[in-house]
């Protein structure tokens, strides 16, 4: 392992440490409502996955009144910031990827994933701009590269490193949000951006970037999650199950009929079918248990992050992993 420790952790145990701060007011947390004055936080990030779709159309509104039960969003630029929410009582459940959940289970939030919404091959990418002399990894040597700070780009960042056989002195981390790490790399100011989806397709689409390497090239996988606040799903198994059950019928939207619903976001944010469709094809969206391959994915991350000093502690990520709601959700599917 090559990785320099001090570089990571500075970006992970500063994320940290907020999240540790936060997850001490967790006794004032929003428990035991009474029925008929529920309201179930849901959170979401970009504008091409299944909640922000399902906010659209008002699919999880429609299934929740039927129990009395009100909704209530909130966007997150990216996956890290869910679990400040989830540790202050803010948010009930959200999708992100695999980093944002070792992060937060290393400050100690209190919270399960509750399901996986894909394997996480093609959801991070590496992106150069048109024009680019980097060739291959190994070219990133000396470069300026843009990643959101505990994002699974972050982590991919660091892991498409050590396969090229070089260490995070090698190179200057940027690290900015995706609003941020565009308009930077479109205007030189770093040489390459570590991101997901759709930030990756589009700036391909729009610019005639190019992907250097992404999880399948490398194969890395890296499962992404749904993930809940675990006195939630305490107080309010049945409502857990409903919006696991929700989900999966928005989901079926997008494998079913793909073209519509690419149509239907692309009109919404103005941006070209096409870019909608081939980010949706590549999400390869399913709504599954945590198996032996995900959990074993998932444990390897944080074993990588552990090496590398981003975490302080050797992780069991296996302690926050629940699938009982998903398993009931999914009966007789």
């Amino acid at each position: 392992m090559k990785l320099k420790k001090k570089t990571i952790a500075a970006g992970l145990l500063a994320l940290l440490t907020m999240m540790i701060v936060l997850s001490g007011c967790s006794d004032e947390k929003q428990t035991n409502a009474e029925q008929g004055d529920v309201t179930v936080n849901i959170g979401v990030q970009g504008s091409t996955g299944v909640l922000p779709y399902a906010r659209e159309t008002k699919a999880f509104e429609k299934a929740f009144k039927k129990e009395g039960v009100n909704v209530k969003w909130s966007e997150f630029a990216s996956g890290p910031p869910h679990f400040e929410a989830l540790a202050s009582g803010r948010l009930d459940f959200g999708a992100t990827g695999g980093t944002p959940l070792i992060a937060g289970q290393s400050g100690n939030v209190d919270f399960k994933a509750i399901a996986v919404t894909s394997d996480g091959k093609k959801g991070n990418s590496i992106i150069i701009p048109k024009g680019s002399k980097i060739k291959e990894l190994k070219d990133l040597k000396g470069k300026k590269i843009a990643v959101a700070k505990g994002s699974s780009a972050y982590n991919f960042l660091y892991m498409a490193l050590d396969r090229a056989g070089l260490s995070d002195k090698d190179i200057k981390v940027v690290q900015l949000q995706p609003d941020e790490a565009r308009p930077a790399l479109d205007n030189g100011s770093v040489d390459a951006w570590s991101t997901w989806e759709p930030y990756a397709t589009t700036a391909i689409y729009q610019t005639g970037a190019k992907s250097l390497a992404d999880g399948e090239d490398l194969n890395i996988n890296a499962p992404s999650f749904l993930v809940a606040r675990t006195q939630f799903t305490t107080d309010h198994p049945d409502l857990t199950v409903l919006f696991l059950k929700t989900y999966e019928k928005v989901m079926k939207q997008f494998i079913e009929h793909p073209d519509k619903v690419s149509s239907e976001i692309a009109k919404k944010e103005k941006l070209d079918p096409k870019i909608v469709s081939r980010v949706l094809k590549r999400s390869n969206l399913i709504l599954s248990p945590t198996n032996t391959e995900f959990a074993k994915a998932h444990q390897d991350q944080a074993d990588f992050l552990y090496k590398a000093g981003g975490i302080k502690t050797k992780l069991d990520t296996s302690k926050v992993i629940e699938n009982k709601f998903v398993e009931k959700a999914l009966e007789n599917k």
